[in-house]
């Protein structure tokens, strides 16, 4: 008999704060489920679990080939609903290779990738180089049928902009009233590329197979402009701590809007686009002044 898993306690605190009662549920199963998956894929535990804000990892080991993988378990909900289907469309081109799969629970065996992200290269542009690699390669994959459509997603966040009278700032809601507007104009034509969705530093791991590798794709179809935010925010402090933050900025934008061949004016717009998705989730929150990341990044772009 295997030892039962641990649940670590900060994996089971965010379920409960974010998810409630079905949170909590799904964490007093998750022991089991481990279980019955690491039975029915003839897998051993391999190492300590690790955790990130809604998974479960385990090192694992194929008894069968001695394969190392890793056991990755979550909640399905909008978000990591398409994880799976991305990941095999992608199938091992750029992002982290699918091994299996179970559509019951929406576990999936993962290829073992190292604990090594791009956050842990020191130079940010050298990393961001590698990144935007990345995302050329992996926005040139058509968006398989199931997903959802940045369309939609664009059609709601018109739909909630009352929400932004939560920001007191004039300066805030004049921003975000920029943002409302760039949103409109590219909204017609919304794309329909397979989006990785959170592209940022520490979702990019070291492998074997490939250098690097993405991995936690928050899958939708879309304009590949739309994923450009998360690795303008992310490592931000490097940005601020510039002579020139908003050149700062603009240098990674321009490095990622060339590899991955963006037109500029559209990236800019759908860039603000992902501002004012954060602003509305923020502002439904509770949120009433602009976070740095939006009050720069938005003054970046659109600077002459």
């Amino acid at each position: 008999m295997r030892a039962p898993i641990e649940v670590p306690a900060g994996l089971a605190a965010t379920y409960a704060a974010y998810h409630g009662a079905p949170g909590a549920a799904w964490i007093a199963a998750l022991p089991r489920l481990a279980a019955t998956l690491l039975e029915r894929w003839d897998l051993r535990p391999d190492g300590p679990a690790a955790h990130g804000v809604c998974a479960l990892v385990l090192p694992v080991v194929r008894t069968t080939d001695g394969t190392p993988a890793a056991l990755k378990l979550q909640m399905v909900d909008e978000e990591t609903a398409g994880e799976s289907l991305a990941l095999a469309t992608w199938a091992g081109r750029g992002a982290v290779r699918l091994l299996a799969h179970d559509p019951a629970s929406g576990a999936m065996l993962l290829e073992r990738l190292a604990p090594r992200s791009l956050e842990d290269v020191p130079d940010d542009l050298a990393a961001l180089e590698v990144l935007s690699g990345l995302l050329a390669r992996l926005v040139t994959v058509p968006a398989p049928p199931g997903l959802r459509t940045l369309a939609g997603i664009g059609a709601r966040m018109l739909e909630r902009t009352p929400a932004l009278a939560a920001y007191r700032d004039p300066a805030d809601r004049a921003l975000y009233a920029d943002c409302v507007a760039a949103l409109r104009e590219v909204l017609p034509e919304p794309g329909g590329a397979l989006l990785h969705w959170d592209l940022h530093y520490a979702n990019v791991l070291a492998g074997e197979r490939e250098p690097w590798l993405a991995i936690d794709p928050k899958p939708l179809a879309g304009d590949p402009c739309f994923d450009l935010f998360p690795a303008l925010r992310n490592r931000f402090t490097e940005i601020t701590a510039a002579p020139d933050p908003r050149r700062a900025l603009r240098r990674r934008f321009d490095l990622m809007t060339a590899t991955a061949a963006l037109d500029r004016d559209r990236a800019v717009a759908w860039t603000l686009a992902r501002i004012l998705q954060d602003a509305l989730w923020a502002a439904e929150s509770g949120t009433t002044t602009a976070p740095p990341t939006h009050t720069l990044t938005h003054a970046a772009l659109r600077a002459p």
